[in-house]
Formats: structure tokens, sequence, C-alpha cells
């Protein structure tokens, strides 16, 4: 009894007074990680919105900031700068669109012709007896296969439409958060430094400039690119005479610099096929001027135009692309180059590099041998 009394286990150890408090704040936090937890995977793709519309907003600034120097309030200069974009991405989409209807009748009208001689190839090549009515037999006794086919495409329409309105809601939110960040750019900087002591905010407002300038600087360089690479490739399509070559042009100069890693392919397999279906030696030559523009734009222009933009080396750009599209998907693929090079220079900032020595490496000759002085004479 004396022992409970005293708080004593019946070996005579008291217990330590700090540990019920120990063990209520690891529960606490177990608690509070818990719920942070269940919380972040909720918000991931609100986060995630965010962010690309904070790094949109950070690609605006510029051409926002020059407006607004010359006397335009930030909300009407925002307002131009969005709606000269909308006005870029619907000529575009609907080139694209022109496009893709246009091919897919052709490619309906003559589909009759293709099936005729791929029938005949495969007879000639592999000694069969195929022929079109066999087809529609197959096709017929497989109705029922056929029907179920259709009948899930049906149901999934339901799902599609889903999926498309939620893409629409998605770039109308990162829209309208891009919108903010960008009008409401300074006011946001002070109020995120208001909370901070004058040392700290001297360091957030660096950070802030050099992604500012690495944004801008990499949507700067990729669409002069993009233009290079449209220009080159509508000279080439027009000498060809592939149709559509102002919007195949375009495509290949967009597709290619704001697509990561496989943009090249995408750009150039959409006017491949449209010379396909009217040459195959046209199809040659577009995929040969596409390989070749490719290594003159590695070895020539890129270098020379994103020399002052965004310096960084391709294997950690390569690197940084696979890393995006691992969190992000695609949209993350799209933002890792610039957010990779602001946060090479903000950590390069605060780095102090040392003059490094020429020790040699395997079979480098030996660092010359510095002569000794001759010892003074004796008086």
């Amino acid at each position: 009894m004396r022992d409970a009394q005293h708080g004593r286990e019946p070996n005579g150890t008291a217990l330590p007074r700090w540990l019920p408090r120990a063990l209520l704040l690891a529960f606490a936090l177990l608690a509070a990680y818990q719920l942070g937890s269940w919380a972040f995977v909720r918000l991931t793709g609100f986060l995630s919105t965010l962010l690309v519309s904070f790094v949109l907003s950070l690609a605006m600034e510029p051409a926002v900031g020059r407006m607004a120097a010359r006397g335009m309030r930030r909300g009407l200069a925002t307002f131009l700068v969005f709606l000269l974009v909308l006005v870029l991405t619907g000529a575009f989409v609907a080139a694209m669109v022109t496009l893709l209807v246009d091919q897919v009748g052709q490619l309906a009208a003559e589909l009759p012709h293709l099936v005729d001689n791929a029938i005949q190839w495969l007879n000639r090549t592999f000694h069969q007896d195929f022929s079109i009515g066999t087809l529609q037999q197959g096709l017929l006794s497989n109705a029922g296969t056929v029907e179920q086919y259709a009948q899930k495409a049906a149901n999934n329409i339901w799902g599609v439409s889903s999926s498309l309105l939620g893409g629409l809601f998605q770039l109308f939110t990162i829209a309208l958060f891009t919108f903010y960040f960008t009008a409401d750019g300074p006011r946001l900087r002070r109020s995120i430094c208001s909370v901070l002591p004058p040392h700290r905010q001297e360091g957030v407002l660096r950070a802030w400039e050099v992604g500012i300038e690495k944004t801008g600087g990499y949507l700067y360089s990729r669409a002069l690119l993009a233009l290079c690479s449209a220009v080159a490739h509508y000279v080439m399509l027009r000498v060809l005479g592939i149709p559509y070559a102002a919007a195949l042009a375009v495509w290949v100069g967009v597709v290619s610099q704001f697509v990561p890693t496989i943009g090249t392919y995408l750009a150039g397999a959409l006017p491949a096929l449209v010379a396909l279906t009217i040459d195959p030696w046209d199809c040659v030559w577009v995929v040969a001027f596409v390989v070749v523009y490719q290594q003159v734009e590695n070895y020539l222009l890129q270098p020379r135009i994103t020399a002052r933009t965004v310096e960084i080396h391709p294997a950690i750009a390569f690197g940084s692309v696979i890393v995006g599209a691992a969190l992000l998907g695609a949209v993350g693929a799209i933002i890792a180059i610039p957010v990779t090079a602001t946060v090479q220079s903000v950590v390069g900032s605060y780095l102090t590099r040392y003059e490094v020595l020429e020790t040699g490496g395997p079979g480098a000759p030996p660092p010359p041998v510095e002569p000794e002085e001759p010892a003074p004479a004796p008086a």
C-alpha cells in the first residue's frame, strides 16, 4: 500500500515523472502525423493545381510587369496576356481539328482501296486466297462480338464525358489561380515577406526573382525554337507539296519544344503519316528532314538560344523530366525543367565555390616542378 501511494512499483523502483507526458506527446505527434498524411493525400490534386498555377504566373510575370511599368493596371495587363494565350491556343487547336477531320475523311474514302491492296499483298506474300467477301463473312459471323464491343464503348461514353468535364474544370481552376497569382503578384510577395524577418525576406525575394527569370527565359527560348522549327518544316512541306503545310509545321514546332523527351518523335510522326498517304518517298524525305533538323537544333540553335536563359545540364534536365512525370504526370514533366533551373540557381547563390587544384588523372603528365631558389651566400 505504501508503494502504491508513493507511485512506486512493487519492486521498489519509482516511475519517472516525465513518462506520462512523454507518452501523451508521442500519441499526439502520431495523431498529428496521421492527420497530416491523410490531409496531404486528399489535397494532392489541389496542391498540384496551385504549383502549376504558380509556375504559369511566373512565366507571365515578365510581360505583365513590363505592361504595368508603363502605367497599365496589372489586372488589365494580366487579362490581355491571358487573351493572347487563349487566342493562340484556340487557333492551334482549330488547325489541328481541321487537319484531323480532313485526314479522317480522306482515309474513309480511300479505305476500300487500301483494304484491297492489303489483301492482294497478303495473298502474294503468304500464298493465300483471301477476298473481301471472306472478310465480310467473318465479320458477320462475329457480329455478336462486334455488338459486345459496341455496347462496351457506349457504356464508356459516360466515363469519357465525366473525365472530359473534370479536365475542363481543372483547366478552369488552373487559369483562375494563375490569373490571381499574376495580377496580385506584388501583394502576394508583400504578404509572405510581412511574416518573415528582414534577413529571410531577402532570400525569399531573391528566389522569387530567380524563378521569374528562369521560367520566363525557358518559355521564351522554347517559343523561339518552336518558331524556327515551324518555319523550317513549313518550307520543307511546301517544297514537297504536302497539304496543310502550315498546320503541320505549327504542330511540329509546338510539340517538339513543349513536350519533353518524346516530343520530337510525336511531332515528326504526324507529317510523316500525312506524307505516306500521298507518296511513300515523301514520307522518307519528311523523316530524313526531321532527323537532320533535330541535329542542327541540338548542336547549333539550342546552345545559342538557351545560353542566357536556362543553363542546365542535359542529364539533369532529363532526370528532372522523369521525376516530374513520376510525381505529377504530364504536367510535372512540362514544368520540371524551369523548376529545376530555379532550384539550381537559388541553391547555387548560397554556395561558395573554390578553385580546383590541378592534380591530374591516370596517364596525365606530372605537374611541372618549380626550381628551387639558391641558398643565400654566407656573409
